[in-house]
C-alpha cells in the first residue's frame, strides 16, 4: 500500500463507494491516484472521466511526490 501524504488523502484515494462501481460516477469520490505514474488528480464530476492533476495536497498543502509533480518547485 502506498503511503499518502496524510490521513485525509489516504481516505479519499482509498474511498470505495457502496453504490457506484465506477469512481467517476460517484459524487463522493474526489481524488484518484494512478499507481503506475504515482500521480494524484481531482475528479471533475461532469459525466465524463476528466481529471485535473494536482501538485499539492488539498488538505495539508504539502508537495505531492509524483512524476507530474516534478515542476512543483517551479510553481512556488
Amino acid at each position: 500500500m502506498n503511503k499518502h501524504c496524510c490521513e485525509d488523502m489516504a481516505y479519499h484515494v482509498d474511498f470505495e463507494c457502496d453504490v457506484h462501481s465506477n469512481p467517476f460516477d460517484c459524487p463522493d469520490k474526489l481524488v484518484i491516484y494512478d499507481k503506475e505514474e504515482n500521480d494524484y488528480a481531482l475528479i471533475i464530476h461532469d459525466g465524463g472521466t476528466a481529471t485535473i492533476s494536482i501538485c499539492y495536497c488539498p488538505w495539508r498543502g504539502t508537495v505531492l511526490k509524483g512524476s507530474s509533480h516534478k515542476n512543483a518547485d517551479l510553481q512556488r
